[in-house]
């Protein structure tokens, strides 16, 4: 029999895991299953590897796989805790932090997300980031950037822009009476000048999300 925090703990790293490919960091656990110390969430971990429902895989981080199942039960409807601090949104393919690509390409694919990125009332999707333009803001290839959908920005924002052509990217926006300039946050990189009329701000960033292989 386990503990109701380490059914807790359990349902939300079978569902994070099933969402993401990779464990929840320890921050995250101990804010999914609200306890105070990191040290309390080593505890339950190690009690649920002791118990064969987990097992932590050596020599690299953040890696752990479920082994076992909570017995003759649906592990999604044992406990909804993990709900109140993350979310699942829409992955809704792709976005360039480089040189403009193809228009977001739609799919079915979700990710868990922790609710701390998100607003209440406010919609949100996911968009894994290619290129490097932005990593002087932290921002990196591979990452998921978390979109809050919106058709406006203010100027100094990171924003995903739609342009003309039907290509998206993420980058720095400043507007003036006229015009909208698509600021890189790499050096390598230049800044692209567009009329108003000629792009579509799609959503501005809220929070980055990074897998750890």
């Amino acid at each position: 029999m386990l503990t109701k925090k380490q059914k807790e703990l359990f349902v939300y790293l079978n569902n994070y895991i099933s969402s993401n490919d990779i464990s929840p960091s320890f921050e995250e656990m101990k804010n999914a299953v609200n306890l105070k110390s990191k040290s309390g969430i080593h505890r339950l971990i190690t009690s649920l590897e002791q118990r064969g429902y987990i097992k932590r895989l050596k020599h690299k981080a953040r890696a752990m796989e479920i082994t076992k199942n909570l017995p003759n039960k649906n592990i999604n409807s044992i406990d909804s805790s993990y709900d109140t601090s993350f979310l699942n949104i829409p992955l809704v393919g792709s976005i360039a932090a480089g040189e403009a690509i193809e228009a977001i390409n739609y799919t079915d694919s979700t990710i868990s997300i922790p609710r701390s990125l998100v607003s209440k009332n406010s919609t949100y999707f996911g968009l894994k980031v290619k290129g490097l333009s932005m990593i002087d803001e932290g921002i990196f290839d591979g990452d998921i950037a978390i979109i809050k959908k919106t058709t406006s920005a203010e100027n100094g924002k990171i924003a995903a822009v739609l342009t003309l052509d039907n290509e998206i990217t993420l980058k720095i926006v400043k507007m003036t009476n006229q015009k909208i300039y698509l600021i890189p946050a790499n050096k390598a990189y230049n800044i692209k000048e567009h009329n108003l009329g000629d792009v579509q701000i799609q959503g501005t960033l809220s929070g980055i999300i990074r897998k750890y292989n």
